[in-house]
Parts: C-alpha cells; sequence; structure tokens
C-alpha cells in the first residue's frame, strides 16, 4: 500500500511539474510560450524580462535557444536556430527603434567592426522605417536560421530576404546581450537570471 502511495503522489508531482513546464510566462500581459517550434526544431524560453526606459515599460522580450544559455558568447555561438521577441508595451515610431537599435550596434561593435554591417543595417533600418508606428500589443522577431540567416519578422510577416551574415545575428544580439546593452536588467533576465 505504500509503495502504491508513493507512485502515486510521485506521479502527481510530476504530472504537476510538466503541466506548470508547459504554461506559459506571462510578464505584463505578454504571454511568452514555452517551448516555441521554429521550423521542426522546438526552441526553450531561456530567459524574458521587460526593457525600461526610465521609469516606462517599453516592450518585452523573450529568448529562445535550443539549450540553455548564461552568457554572450554561449547563446551567439550556440549551433541551430535562435529567436529574440520582442512585443511593445507602449507606442513606439518604427523609425526611431530602427536608429536605435543601429546605436545599439555601434555601442556594442565600435565602428571598424561596424563598416562591414552598415548595408545590412540600412536594410534593417528602412524595414522598420516603413512599418511607422508599432503599438502595444505589436511583435517583432529577430531569428537565425541556420543555412539561411537571419529573419526579421515584424507583426507576423517575414520582412524581405534573410542576412546572410552570421555576423549581423551576433550584432543584433549584442544590442540586448552586450557590454553594453540596452538594459541591464533584460541582459540578465534573457540570459536566465530571475
Amino acid at each position: 500500500m505504500k509503495l502504491f502511495k508513493y507512485l502515486v503522489l510521485t506521479l502527481g508531482a510530476t504530472l504537476f511539474a510538466l503541466n506548470t513546464l508547459a504554461a506559459p510566462m506571462e510578464i505584463h500581459g505578454v504571454k511568452l510560450a514555452d517551448p516555441v517550434d521554429m521550423n521542426g526544431t522546438q526552441l526553450q524560453l531561456n530567459g524574458a524580462g521587460t526593457r525600461y526606459k526610465a521609469i516606462f515599460k517599453v516592450y518585452v522580450a523573450g529568448l529562445y535557444l535550443a539549450k540553455k544559455a548564461t552568457t554572450a558568447d554561449e547563446v551567439v555561438n550556440q549551433s541551430g536556430p535562435k529567436r529574440l521577441s520582442v512585443t511593445m508595451l507602449r507606442k513606439i515610431n518604427s523609425g526611431e527603434l530602427g536608429k536605435l537599435l543601429t546605436r545599439g550596434v555601434e555601442d556594442n561593435m565600435g565602428k571598424a567592426a561596424m563598416s562591414k554591417l552598415i548595408p545590412g543595417l540600412i536594410r534593417m533600418g528602412e524595414i522598420f522605417a516603413a512599418q511607422k508606428d508599432l503599438t502595444p500589443g505589436d511583435q517583432f522577431m529577430i531569428e537565425w536560421v541556420p543555412g539561411s540567416g537571419t529573419l526579421i519578422t515584424v507583426k507576423g510577416v517575414v520582412q524581405g530576404e534573410p542576412f546572410k551574415e552570421p555576423e549581423f545575428f551576433k550584432a543584433l544580439m549584442m544590442i540586448w546581450l552586450g557590454p553594453v546593452p540596452a538594459d541591464e536588467k533584460l541582459k540578465e533576465a534573457l540570459l536566465g537570471d530571475k
């Protein structure tokens, strides 16, 4: 009888744990699924958090990887697909967002290393400028697809051809994970430090 109770309790605890793991995380009303499917590969939520500008909540970001990573180097050097999803919490001019992303790359790479990425950064700026505004609930994603390159998806629509250079994806990740991140607390959250 004790063995039966033990097995029932163990099964119950396991089912509870599995149910808890499958439950989406929610931050400021934004649900972040875990795991997500990306082209047939299951990616797990590495970490998620909020980007603040002064006291204002700007967006919620979630980083998805095939296996957990705790440093920027582990993220960018990990093989396989990767995704950073960003869901807006307030209205922002998309052209201005494109400029801020470019400045984030420059802050973390320096102008010399960035010079190779100028055509891609110009194209990325044009992608965001064409959107006019992003409003609360709008989402954009930056994905690394092995064999294809970096895809930028805005409001559920893939924006043109992939950016082929692996350095481009790495540069974009440094906006959030580099030595001069957009938001230090968000960097810690994306790398799994709650």
